[in-house]
């Protein structure tokens, strides 16, 4: 049996001795194929069927080939299947409208079976391959999660359900000092607790969100206009939290940049909250954001006791830096969650660390294009 043989292709062309063509083309070559007269009924069928790759034609009357495409975009269960557009008329403007709708080739009027083939065999491969690469992912996220976030979330909740059982059972024997002293740690537990939770539901959440092109590109539409006065506030909270607020030095530019005001503050919170964490108390933390030939940069450099290139090389989920020596709880994920919002947001997140000297970690992203 063919590989081919379970692939389902839809065919949308309003005319039907080239339907008849295609389709005798493909099921020689194993594939199961769907016809469709019009747009109208190409979406619908698209919808139902749930084929592995469509084929559309441009110039039909009833809705065209970019209606159609965009409208299967807007389908969350059609979202993702690969998109070739035929046309008899391949110039640049056309070609560039179909890829910025999502269609994902083009193949010019009259082709070759050898060109038709080579098209769709090229897009089910590169579609088999995002799906494993997808599959590995999420392979690789539970993996993760079932090694590691067990032993994370034990660890703080032990001390909550410790000094709770305390009180719970002798605070009447207890003096007030020693009440509040356990009742302080019941609340840094939680807190800590909390930013585990949220760590792990934005890590998951962003790298599923980074196998779907399509959000990918939605994603990057969001801009922060003038994204100083956020940064100065996340990084007062975060020196305010580590009761050094003495040590914070400000020099932002208010650039506009392409992210979320939501995803900009996460990515402050914590690389401010990393620089506090691994300096000492009376050294400097810097927070600077300017304008550069290549992009917008925001920068958080301290005179801690800094990374190895080893540790620069290694940053990975769930993974601490120097973990057995520092105590440090956590899931590892802070700059980890920077890098890959960096990425999404076409972006680069770079750490230049002399080791016992000082840090400084670079978010780089493109400059806003005026509209």
């Amino acid at each position: 049996m063919p590989s081919t043989l379970m692939k389902r292709i839809l065919v949308i062309d309003d005319e039907e001795w080239l339907r008849e063509m295609v389709r005798q083309a493909l099921q020689q070559k194993g594939y199961e194929v769907i016809e469709a007269e019009d747009g109208v009924a190409g979406v619908e069928k698209a919808r139902r069927e749930l084929p592995d790759l469509v084929l559309c034609d441009v110039n039909m009357e009833k809705m065209d080939g970019y209606l159609t495409l965009s409208a299967l975009r807007q389908e969350p269960s059609a979202a993702a299947v690969p998109f070739i557009l035929m046309t008899g008329s391949a110039d640049n403007a056309g070609m560039r409208q179909g890829m910025e709708l999502g269609a994902d080739d083009y193949l010019p009027k009259p082709f070759t079976l050898d060109a038709l083939y080579a098209a769709v065999e090229t897009r089910l491969k590169k579609a088999q391959v995002v799906r494993q690469e997808a599959e590995k992912k999420l392979t690789d996220l539970r993996n993760s999660i079932s090694l590691m976030l067990p032993h994370e979330l034990r660890t703080p909740l032990n001390g909550i359900l410790a000094y709770g059982e305390i009180l719970a059972t002798g605070a009447e024997s207890l003096p007030a000092s020693e009440i509040a002293e356990m009742g302080q740690t019941i609340h840094d537990s939680g807190k800590q607790l909390e930013r585990l939770i949220e760590n792990f539901l934005i890590f998951a959440q962003i790298e599923l969100l980074g196998t779907d092109a399509q959000k990918i590109g939605a994603l990057r539409l969001n801009q922060t206009d003038s994204p100083a006065r956020l940064i100065e506030e996340r990084a007062r909270k975060q020196a305010r939290a580590a009761n050094r607020l003495e040590d914070l030095g400000l020099n932002l530019a208010d650039l506009p940049m392409p992210i979320s005001e939501e995803y900009l503050a996460k990515i402050v919170d914590e690389l401010v909250q990393n620089a506090f964490k691994f300096s000492e108390r009376g050294s400097a933390v810097r927070v600077a954001l300017s304008d550069g030939p290549n992009g917008v940069a925001l920068s958080v450099a301290d005179r801690g006791r800094g990374f190895s290139t080893e540790h620069i090389t290694r940053i990975g989920a769930y993974m601490q830096f120097d973990r057995k020596m520092q105590e440090q709880q956590g899931l590892g994920l802070g700059l980890v969650i920077a890098k890959r919002l960096a990425e999404l947001h076409g972006g680069t997140l770079t750490i230049q660390s002399e080791r016992g000297t000082a840090t400084t970690v670079t978010l780089k992203l493109p400059k806003v294009v005026a509209t």
